[in-house]
């Protein structure tokens, strides 16, 4: 039903590239066309592999070059006339706004990206762009509004037999019904994710897939041994081919197996590695995520309340800032968890704890 996986986002001279393709590959071999369609004043093509570049780099963690990357190509696109490839620059843009934590700005391009792509005749960057305002909304916790277009993307995946946006649709889906405690429905819509993605050849899908099974299996199972090896697993292709960010969350998936163990040294010790790595990419929903690990580890350690109120209230409203609700009560519940309720921490606490280097997010 599925053929092998493509990377459209691979465009122009850069078709030969694979979906499984070394990130730094990419990056040096989108680096060179692009140098050259400059010299030859080939804006398209400067273009295409521009978007390359842009998400290369985004995969990297290299926020600033990616950035610079994707206005870039939009702007040779523009100066081509070339929609497609415009409305692709945006998809990368508003993608890119969305890991930086800036999901008003990531709403409004990849809705622009989606219109264009429509008025362009391009159905592939019409589907990816939908597929990201469907994912800004799971990550911000609105799953009622997108549950319904997460499964139309799934619908349209399936029809035309395209791998690798079936698998991310599938693991939406997945993760909304883990979210909302529907274990047995989530792993097995991970554990078809895994089989498409392997038969496909997907190993970025397969990596996340497997991140989502180890996480039901812990939850669910209590089998960390089992989660431990398929994040194993799945940390082998994200090092192969340098993804920095799905190996920050397998990271910090680690220290959530870790922590539901009770083996809480050692989930601290991943939530500190997984902290690291998200703000070297500026990555504020990551960063949210394993602080908020990484205080519940240390009061189960048996930091002071206080300081653990604190650290709670604090981070409370950063993700309040941020826009991510499920988050959010996740940090409610770890404040009841450790009685430390909203009012636990005064201001002056919170002061205290921002001013000590508590590690708070700068949200860009």
């Amino acid at each position: 039903m599925y053929g092998k996986a493509s990377a459209p986002e691979y465009q122009g001279a850069l078709t030969t590239l694979s979906v499984n393709s070394s990130l730094t590959d990419v990056l040096a071999a989108g680096t060179e066309q692009l140098a050259a369609a400059e010299r030859a004043g080939q804006h398209g093509e400067a273009a295409r592999s521009g978007l390359a570049v842009a998400e290369a780099h985004r995969r990297l963690g290299q926020i600033g070059d990616a950035d610079r990357a994707w206005k870039a190509s939009y702007r040779a696109a523009r100066e081509a006339g070339d929609t497609g490839a415009m409305a692709w620059a945006l998809w990368s843009g508003g993608t890119l706004a969305r890991q930086r934590g800036a999901f008003r700005l990531a709403r409004r391009l990849l809705q622009l990206a989606a219109d264009l792509g429509e008025r362009g005749g391009d159905i592939v960057v019409r589907g990816y762009s939908l597929a990201g305002l469907a994912e800004t909304g799971r990550i911000q916790g609105d799953y009622e509004a997108v549950h319904r277009l997460h499964e139309q993307l799934l619908a349209e995946a399936r029809r035309r037999g395209e791998a690798r946006h079936t698998v991310w649709a599938l693991e939406g889906i997945a993760q909304i019904h883990r979210n909302t405690g529907s274990y047995d429905t989530a792993y097995a819509l991970f554990e078809e994710a895994a089989e498409i993605a392997a038969r496909a050849e997907d190993r970025r899908g397969h990596a996340w897939a497997l991140r989502g099974l180890a996480d039901i299996v812990s939850v669910r199972d209590g089998d960390t041994e089992r989660a431990l090896g398929l994040l194993s697993e799945a940390e082998a292709t994200c090092r192969a081919m340098k993804l920095s960010s799905a190996l920050a969350y397998n990271h910090k998936m680690r220290g959530n197996v870790f922590y539901r163990a009770g083996r809480y040294a050692e989930a601290r010790g991943l939530y500190e590695l997984a902290l690291t790595e998200f703000r070297a990419m500026s990555e504020p929903r990551g960063e949210a995520l394993s602080r908020l690990g990484l205080v519940k580890s240390r009061a189960r350690l048996g930091r002071d309340r206080a300081e653990t109120a604190a650290e709670l209230a604090e981070l409370a409203g950063v993700l309040e800032r941020i826009g991510l609700r499920h988050a959010r009560e996740m940090v409610a519940r770890a404040q009841e968890e450790f009685g430390a309720g909203e009012g636990a921490a005064s201001q002056e606490d919170v002061a205290a704890m921002a001013g000590a280097g508590a590690g708070a997010v700068t949200v860009r």
